[in-house]
């Protein structure tokens, strides 16, 4: 299936909205990816410049007291250090053997801030890392190596100060914006998609106006491409508008000789049909029998000439009904002898899609051969069917059995020459029918005699 609902797979504009739809993805998401890192790596940068303001405050609260021994005061550092698992910590560890001081958020006095993971110090001599805090929490932690000189005796010189802050509210943060990022760049891709959509539909709009124009010209209420086109289309619908010109100049020329050249052929022959009949003889006879032959066969392959040219030209057009009635008129006219009635069933908008001169000659020798054999009644009737419609011409006369039909048409077979005609009639009718893509098929009509059912191509 190359469709869904109507939409084709394989349309220019299912392939360009398909590739703005792509591209516009991987925009988005390659966007994405790189305003969520540059948040996180903004975010954690403010993280880690508020911890090392913390770091710097504990520095700055960190001595001795009188006694030399080492202290730290609370009122230098935030509330949020005095507060149990407040998620800030602080810790201030001898290196070597001695006391570990620790914040009131720590709470358990056995509980120390290890680093899991670290990173070599920069060039300040602060380390960052990762750790665990006393509440399973991760911790982000910063430290940092720093020596006293007035100390009291047996007391280390050196300390290692530690500032820890649970990373769940950055990840909070982080998340947050991300939910906000994703679904803000949903919104926009459904909206740039829908740009491009209704983009694609208007620009492509003259594209379906060439296609509306070029179907008027195939049902025949148009010659040729109407209308004002953008730069882009304009070059092709005057091109199309020649190439129209110009095939029906070459068929109407080429059909113009093939008329000639009949006209010039149909000269001799009569001329020699006069000669032989001012000339009785086996000699005349031959002649008169080969001339009849090279007759019909001027006749039918002049008719085929004619509806192939027909073939080649847009925009052919034919009213059946109007066609039918003018037929039934003037063989009435030539039948009248024979008191025939033609009666005429064909819905008034029915057309035909070819000229008008081509279903003439299929219809009239249909009508004229039912009219030639026909007791007294003939019918003429059509229906639309699809794409085609029927055109049924039935008599009552004797008909033909299915032997007959079989070769009946065939080569200008003829199988009864006691009724005037060349014979060829229905091959002419089949051949032109196959040209138009339809079909002929000989029956038996509802009045005993033949039926006759012509498959030809329709507009609606």
């Amino acid at each position: 299936m190359n469709r869904f609902r109507g939409f084709r797979f394989d349309s220019l504009a299912f392939r360009l909205i398909a590739v703005a739809a792509v591209w516009t993805l991987l925009a988005l998401v390659a966007g994405g990816f790189i305003l969520s890192n540059t948040f996180r790596t903004t975010v954690q940068a403010g993280f880690d410049a508020d911890l090392a303001d913390d770091l710097d405050s504990l520095v700055a609260a960190t001595g001795h007291d009188a006694s030399g021994a080492i202290r730290v005061e609370p009122r230098y550092m935030s509330s949020s250090y005095e507060r149990a698992y407040s998620g800030t910590y602080w810790q201030v560890s001898p290196v070597g053997a001695g006391q570990v001081l620790i914040s009131h958020s720590l709470f358990d006095p056995g509980r120390r801030l290890t680093f899991i993971s670290q990173m070599p110090a920069n060039k300040d001599g602060i380390v960052t890392g990762y750790g665990e805090g006393p509440d399973g929490q991760q911790l982000r932690m910063l430290s940092r190596r720093i020596e006293f000189d007035s100390v009291a005796p047996g007391q280390p010189h050196a300390y290692v100060l530690t500032v820890a802050g649970d990373v769940s509210e950055l990840e909070s943060r982080i998340a947050e914006f991300n939910g906000t990022l994703i679904w803000s760049f949903v919104v926009l891709g459904l909206g740039l998609v829908a740009a491009v959509f209704i983009q694609v539909r208007i620009g492509l709009q003259p594209l379906r106006r060439v296609t509306a124009a070029l179907h008027r010209i195939r049902a025949g209420s148009s010659r040729r491409l109407e209308g004002r086109f953008p730069a882009e289309i304009e070059p092709l619908a005057s091109e199309l508008n020649s190439l129209i010109e110009h095939s029906a100049e070459v068929v109407g020329r080429a059909r113009s000789y093939v008329s000639n050249l009949a006209h010039f052929l149909k000269t001799p022959l009569t001329v020699l049909t006069s000669e032989a009949e001012a000339q009785p003889g086996p000699l005349a006879d031959s002649v008169n029998k080969q001339v009849t032959v090279m007759r019909r066969q001027v006749d039918h392959y002049l008719a085929r000439a004619r509806a192939a040219g027909a073939l080649d030209v847009l925009g052919n057009r034919t009213p059946v009904l109007g066609v039918i009635d003018d037929l039934a008129r003037t063989l009435r006219r030539i039948h009248r002898d024979k008191d025939v009635t033609i009666e005429v069933a064909v819905p008034s908008g029915l057309a035909f899609r070819g000229e008008r001169q081509d279903i003439e000659e299929m219809a009239g020798n249909l009508i004229d051969n039912a009219c030639k054999w026909a007791k007294g009644r003939v019918r003429v009737s059509a229906h639309p069917q699809g794409g085609t419609f029927v055109l049924a011409v039935e008599d009552d006369g004797p008909g033909l059995t299915p032997e007959e039909r079989r070769h009946v048409g065939e080569r200008g077979e003829r199988l009864d020459e006691s009724v005037p005609g060349t014979g060829l009639g229905l091959a002419i009718v089949r051949d032109i029918a196959k040209l138009y893509g339809g079909s002929m098929e000989l029956g038996e009509s509802e009045f005993g005699g033949l039926g006759v059912r012509l498959v030809l191509p329709a507009i609606a």
